[in-house]
């Protein structure tokens, strides 16, 4: 198989394209001829607030589970009325924190910064990885899309919670600490001359 190289040519576009981009952002923190933007609350509020979501961490899996139900009458399970399935499926969870409800405070060289607590911003099931196992054929108690979709349901709060267990929150506030500590540092180079402080807001 051959090697794909890149040309000199190709990679000197991508060095210029690189520096025409870094200097970009620097003459939008740094007009020319002007001293850098004062750091002041309200601006930094915008800047932070604008990204809306930070999905700092993923959480990707593979899970099996069983679904199982039978018919009943007045409390009574009703004999050979069970229907079941066992479905796999690939799911993907973003963890992360509300970007609007970040408070901050600029007062003298200190940028007190208060985060909300992480939470579960999305959780998704790939539907093109789902494999039923195992499905029964009930006539008296068939299976709808409404098992699945409960099935579903039921999963995904599951999954979660298992994910909650092994430290998904506490990772995702951890990440998300560092990225805005990353992104107010490289916002203002002015910023080695400020102490930065990040907290998360109780519950």
């Amino acid at each position: 198989m051959k090697k794909i190289q890149i040309s000199q040519t190709l990679k000197n576009i991508i060095v210029i394209v690189v520096i025409a981009v870094v200097f970009f952002f620097v003459g939008k923190v740094w007009p020319s001829g002007e001293e850098p933007t004062a750091i002041t609350s309200d601006l930094l509020s915008q800047q932070i607030q604008g990204i809306s979501e930070l999905a700092s961490v993923e959480y990707n899996y593979t899970n099996m589970g069983k679904y199982e139900n039978q018919a009943t009458f007045y409390g009574w399970k009703v004999p050979f009325t069970t229907k079941s399935f066992i479905l796999s499926y690939d799911g993907q969870i973003k963890a992360g924190i509300d970007m609007s409800l970040v408070e901050v405070n600029v007062h003298g060289q200190n940028i007190d910064i208060t985060i909300p607590q992480a939470k579960i911003l999305s959780h998704e099931i790939d539907e093109k990885s789902i494999e039923v196992f195992d499905e029964t054929k009930n006539i008296f108690n068939q299976i709808s899309i409404t098992d699945y979709n409960q099935f579903a349901i039921d999963q995904k709060k599951s999954m979660e919670s298992k994910a909650q267990e092994k430290g998904l929150l506490e990772e995702a506030q951890n990440k998300a600490k560092e990225i805005i500590q990353t992104f107010v540092e490289s916002m203002y180079s002015s910023s080695d001359d400020y102490k930065i402080e990040i907290k998360v807001a109780e519950s």
